[in-house]
């Protein structure tokens, strides 16, 4: 057997648990230790619900991608919410447990912005009231409010490179989309109706 064989055969083998160690960090990492699991419940931090916009975020392998967020869900991160029946087709949410974790995903990102983000932050949390930044203890910079992730927003920093998207809530996103296309239809629609009007007031 060649030692990339045997590489591969070790890797297969590797648990989830670490047995022997009586230890919260040690449990954590069984949880939320894998490939892909954090950068998972970033992006639903960020707003992202569905199986498609997942994979779209993350360039994942699908059945990578499934297991994930099947084993998340059994692990009481997320929560699996149905939006529609014909076919069946599922939302995945954090649950409050999965909300705990914004503290350790602040933390994770100010560490690699600290130590390894020689150009600056690729992305910037802040306070959505006041624009100020989430320092480490979970307030705000500027206004000393105590923060959750249901106060903040994300934006673009200056490590992001030019062209790369940015790091946008897609849920809020839509929201946005929805609006301003239903203001734009009704526009369109008052403009019809006040053509229509001055057209029939230049016939009488």
């Amino acid at each position: 057997m060649t030692q990339l064989s045997v590489c591969k055969v070790r890797h297969r083998m590797l648990g989830r648990t670490y047995e022997g160690q009586i230890c919260s960090v040690a449990r954590t990492l069984g949880v939320i230790g894998d490939r892909w699991t954090m950068l998972i419940v970033r992006d639903a931090f960020l707003g992202v619900r569905r199986f498609d916009d997942f994979q779209r975020s993350l360039g994942i392998a699908r059945n990578v991608l499934d297991s994930r967020l099947s084993r998340l869900c059994d692990d009481g991160i997320l929560e699996r919410r149905l939006y529609q029946e014909r076919p069946e087709r599922y939302e995945y949410r954090l649950t409050e447990m999965g909300h705990d974790l914004w503290p350790v995903l602040v933390s994770l990102m100010q560490w690699g912005d600290r130590h390894l983000s020689d150009d600056g932050p690729p992305i910037l949390v802040q306070h959505r009231d006041c624009g100020g930044a989430v320092t480490p203890g979970l307030t705000c910079e500027k206004c000393g409010a105590t923060l959750t992730a249901r106060d903040t927003q994300v934006r673009p920093g200056p490590g992001l490179p030019e062209g790369h998207p940015e790091p946008v809530q897609p849920a809020y996103l839509r929201a946005i989309a929805r609006a301003g296309s239903s203001s734009a239809s009704s526009r369109r629609s008052s403009s019809k109706v006040s053509r229509g009007r001055t057209k029939t007031s230049s016939q009488v």
